[in-house]
């Protein structure tokens, strides 16, 4: 009987992750990385129609993601409503205008040129959900007493990135929005006082015709140090 261990009373149940040979490895380690590169940010979305249950899927794939004591700090919401989508729209652009003609320094503004960015966000009504991640600073247990969780941005920041993981594997595209601040996002959908808005992401098909800044990724060389 050594499915399960015992540590401070708690059962730890065994684990088997797949080996594969060593070739196989490469070969799949390959394989994922030219399939993620394939990723980019989208700006033009279709407004085609997506099943909800890919949602909860890919939702549910970005809960598998690390975090500070399994303690899960995240919420995402998933607008769909044409009402609350426009409404959010209004509000990032709003934010989205400050930022550009007050908030932005010179050379952040020449630094984004080259993709094309501005206060219009289009996608925000355009494509079929918006998902919006919510970082839970602290819970609250039954009795109403706060309850501290940890490493609350490095957990939802890992959940985040399984979750555009996700979307790609899909077959659908996204584009990470942080209108700057974001409160207007907790008002709107009347988050409770534990969570701050963390991440707004578009989900859908991508437009006919949808266009990307022709950028490059750094070389392995600028971003690996082995030692």
């Amino acid at each position: 009987m050594d499915d399960y261990i015992l540590i401070e009373g708690y059962k730890h149940i065994r684990y088997k992750q797949e080996i594969f040979s060593e070739s196989e490895t490469l070969r799949k380690s390959k394989d994922y990385f030219e399939w993620a590169d394939k990723r980019r940010s989208v700006r033009h979305f279709s407004n085609k129609e997506i099943p909800i249950e890919v949602i909860e899927n890919i939702i549910k794939t970005a809960s598998t993601a690390p975090s500070g004591a399994n303690k899960q700090p995240w919420t995402f919401c998933v607008v769909k409503s044409a009402e609350i989508k426009k409404e959010i729209r209004l509000a990032a652009e709003a934010e989205e205008r400050k930022s550009y003609n007050e908030r932005m320094s010179d050379v952040w503004l020449e630094d984004l040129k080259h993709l094309g960015t501005d206060a219009n966000k289009p996608f925000l009504e355009t494509a079929p959900y918006l998902i919006i991640a919510f970082k839970r600073i602290f819970e609250y247990d039954t009795a109403g007493k706060k309850h501290q969780n940890y490493y609350v941005n490095e957990s939802v920041g890992l959940s985040c990135g399984f979750l555009i993981s996700a979307i790609h594997n899909a077959g659908l595209v996204t584009l990470t929005h942080t209108p700057s601040p974001m409160r207007f996002l907790e008002k709107i959908l009347k988050r409770p006082d534990n969570e701050r808005a963390f991440l707004l992401l578009p989900v859908g098909y991508q437009a006919e015709k949808a266009y990307v800044p022709n950028i490059k990724r750094k070389p392995l060389e600028d971003i690996m140090k082995l030692y």
